[in-house]
């Protein structure tokens, strides 16, 4: 496998995912663009001093507003036509977790997971996590306007975004945000609000965020089976091999993107296309893919 050589230990390293799908032509540009723009609002806050926390918190937000991508604004609908969200952060020196699920009428749900961080409860899924936003004073607004023109063609489906960070502190923190998959069950959780099979991240271990059929994720708790072997590994190993273990096991397409102590992106997909961008503070410019084998021909040449 091709490794991008990171040089020095990073101060600071960000990555971003807008969900693990094949892009139509058309909306190729348009993902490059929703990821990049979502990792400057990232970055933004690492440069600033901030916490990886606010910057996964900063990069989501921005993916959420775009209809592009599968989470807020842009959400999948349901079978009975209506937006149900999931959205879950987690952060690596508390091991504090935020998450909700069957979320309605709230334009940023990975906000919502950002007030529970701090709380007992981790999960806290529909009508309570509708009084929860409530009471936090989230931006809420009508369900409806949550559906997009891009929804209402129904469109092609697309998946859940995610973001992992390391901040100067050397803290790491994982989040991720979707509407789900198109036409699912009403009441449907997949693996973005359940810690160890979407998300985890811890100090000194690692931060991953994956996407993709959210029941094989669950099943395997994948993002719990990175986490154990990132360390004395690369990411992009680690993902690869997880990833391929599922598919043989439980099958599913999916993807997942993860940062080490040491500062060091990595990612896989074994599905047609994984929009990504990273950066760290060694590189000058961030990095825009579509797919792994496009970072792959782009290192090599």
């Amino acid at each position: 496998m091709t490794e991008v050589d990171h040089g020095a230990r990073p101060e600071w390293t960000i990555i971003v995912h807008g969900g693990a799908h094949e892009v139509p032509s058309e909306k190729r540009s348009a993902s490059r663009a929703g990821c990049l723009a979502a990792l400057r609002a990232g970055r933004e806050v690492l440069t600033g001093g901030g916490t990886a926390v606010e910057a996964v918190e900063a990069a989501l937000r921005v993916l959420e507003d775009d209809p592009t991508f599968n989470a807020g604004y842009g959400s999948a609908l349901n079978s009975d036509g209506a937006v149900e969200m999931d959205a879950s952060l987690m952060d690596g020196a508390t091991l504090d977790v935020g998450a909700v699920s069957g979320l309605k009428g709230v334009r940023h749900p990975i906000s919502v997971a950002r007030s529970l961080l701090r709380e007992k409860e981790t999960l806290l899924i529909a009508d309570g996590a509708r009084r929860f936003a409530v009471e936090r004073r989230a931006e809420l607004c009508d369900p409806q306007d949550l559906i997009s023109p891009k929804q209402q063609e129904a469109l092609a489906e697309h998946d859940t975004v995610g973001c992992v960070a390391l901040d100067t502190a050397g803290h790491l923190a994982a989040g991720a945000s979707t509407g789900g998959l198109s036409g699912q069950r009403a009441g449907r959780v997949g693996d973005t609000p359940q810690c160890g099979c979407g998300f985890y991240a811890e100090d000194g271990v690692g931060a991953v965020a994956l996407t993709g059929e959210g029941e094989s994720l669950a099943r395997m708790m994948t993002a719990a089976r990175i986490i154990h072997r990132l360390p004395g590994q690369t990411p992009d190993d680690v993902v690869q091999g997880v990833l391929e273990e599922m598919r043989r096991r439980v099958g599913g397409d999916a993807g997942g993107i993860a940062v080490t102590p040491e500062g060091k992106a990595g990612w896989w997909h074994n599905s047609p296309h994984m929009p990504v961008a990273y950066q760290h503070s060694g590189l000058n410019e961030p990095q825009v893919y579509l797919a792994k084998a496009e970072e792959e021909r782009s290192v090599q040449t």
